[in-house]
């Protein structure tokens, strides 16, 4: 299982960040599930320099440009450097402030050219009775992927998450049956861009108000391979519950 936990903007001091990071080394430890951290850029710095720990981390978000007179953008470089080994790529909330699958794609490939994993992000708003938000998810992958070399769509993990169940309760969020449908979905279109057996390999993990109430639920019964945590990742009793029940 693979559980990246996205701190977005959440987090803002050092201490905490330290602490959680602490909590993360402990269970990386004793469960078998694959962790994740995703800090805001320069708590990752912090955190990771010198990491000898089974903790990854991962950029919540690259630059498109590659360097040059931008000022202020984070490149795949800069996290590759700072020991990310992992990129967060058309998160929900990146897409409603400006990125375009077009940006996604690009982005993609700047860091999978640096050596990170990129966790593609693709997820509908909405879902509607015509099923047209089944389109929606297979243009976001579709898009991302038609631009890659066959060795490097290997190397994507999807994360599934329809901006319609963030920020809900457990009990609100997606139900177990229709996120094992999604993954069907998807590893259906993921086989007419990879070949042979290499659909069924590609990581696809879920986000969306997972909690310590339907992680084990939904892990047990979806087929998907993790989640992608935001608030609850924040709060050291809660992740501790997920990785338990994860484990």
């Amino acid at each position: 299982m693979l559980l990246v936990a996205n701190w977005k903007a959440y987090i803002g001091d050092i201490t905490k960040a330290r602490t959680l990071f602490a909590l993360s080394k402990r269970l990386a430890h004793t469960s078998p599930v694959t962790i994740v951290l995703a800090p805001p850029a320069p708590l990752l710095g912090a955190l990771s320099i010198k990491n000898t720990s089974a903790v990854h981390f991962a950029a919540q978000d690259v630059s498109m440009a590659t360097g040059g007179a931008v000022t202020g953008e984070l490149t795949a470089q800069t996290f590759a450097t700072v020991g990310a080994s992992y990129a967060i790529v058309g998160h929900s909330e990146r897409r409603t402030g400006g990125d375009t699958n077009a940006s996604v794609a690009e982005k993609l490939a700047h860091a999978l050219a640096q050596g990170l994993t990129p966790i593609l992000c693709v997820g509908e708003h909405e879902r509607d009775t015509e099923g047209h938000y089944l389109g929606v998810v297979r243009e976001q992958v579709t898009s991302a992927f038609t631009p890659l070399t066959t060795k490097e769509r290997k190397q994507v993990v999807i994360a599934y998450e329809p901006v319609w169940a963030i920020n809900k309760t457990a009990a609100l969020a997606i139900a177990p049956h229709d996120l094992a449908e999604m993954v069907l979905y998807i590893r259906k279109v993921l086989s007419e861009l990879l070949v042979g057996r290499n659909a069924s390999h590609t990581h696809i993990i879920y986000g969306g108000s997972i909690e310590p109430e339907n992680a084990r639920s939904l892990a047990a019964t979806s087929g998907v391979d993790g989640f992608i945590v935001g608030h609850a990742s924040t709060d050291p009793l809660s992740f501790k519950e997920i990785v338990k029940a994860l484990s």
